[in-house]
């Protein structure tokens, strides 16, 4: 069974972590909607263009099993400043389903708006002291009930790989890994 993911993004996301995201959630078949809370077509922090599929209002209506932010900054302040990414971010965590966030999001918008309250995370190295909760924030990849927390650009295809394990199983995440790691 498909998967039903939701990646938003914005002007000065980080990309590789946006694609990295994308790509590997993908190859897993998960159903990605990659939903600007910008104008459809983006540019990341290194100044790669992005096309969305459709943007964050065109989303309200859907129910995700995940959603999943990259960081980057100014990225993760604008995806912050989102009203309506807001309310699904608030509606996935009331609901139980998965949320995820890498980099800098974990602490620029998951925290900022108390979902991290009471959850171990991880983030960034320039933020991570900024978490209220520091038990995990050395770690590359921190699952607390249905929050998913990454530090940064360079745990991205393990964040990926562990999402499709919680989204899937352990043995369709090792398939994408072998796969991935092994070309």
């Amino acid at each position: 069974m498909n998967k039903k993911v939701l990646v938003p993004i914005s002007d000065g996301i980080e990309e590789l972590e946006a694609v990295g995201i994308i790509d590997t959630l993908r190859r897993a078949g998960a159903d990605v909607t990659v939903a600007s809370v910008d104008e459809k077509q983006i540019t990341g922090s290194c100044g790669t263009i992005i096309i969305a599929d459709k943007l964050i209002e065109d989303c309200v209506n859907e129910q995700y099993d995940l959603i999943v932010l990259p960081g980057g900054l100014p990225g993760a302040e604008h995806l912050r400043d989102s009203q309506i990414l807001t309310n699904l971010l608030k509606k996935q965590a009331a609901e139980g389903r998965y949320y995820a966030a890498i980099c800098a999001s974990p602490v620029v918008v998951l925290q900022f708006h108390g979902l991290l309250d009471g959850k171990k995370a991880t983030a960034h190295p320039a933020l991570a002291d900024d978490l209220v909760i520091k038990d995990e924030i050395e770690k590359r990849v921190v699952v607390d009930g249905n929050c998913i927390t990454s530090r940064a650009r360079g745990t991205v295809l393990e964040f990926a790989v562990r999402l499709i394990e919680l989204l899937y199983n352990k043995s369709k995440a090792e398939e994408i890994k072998t796969a991935m790691l092994s070309q």
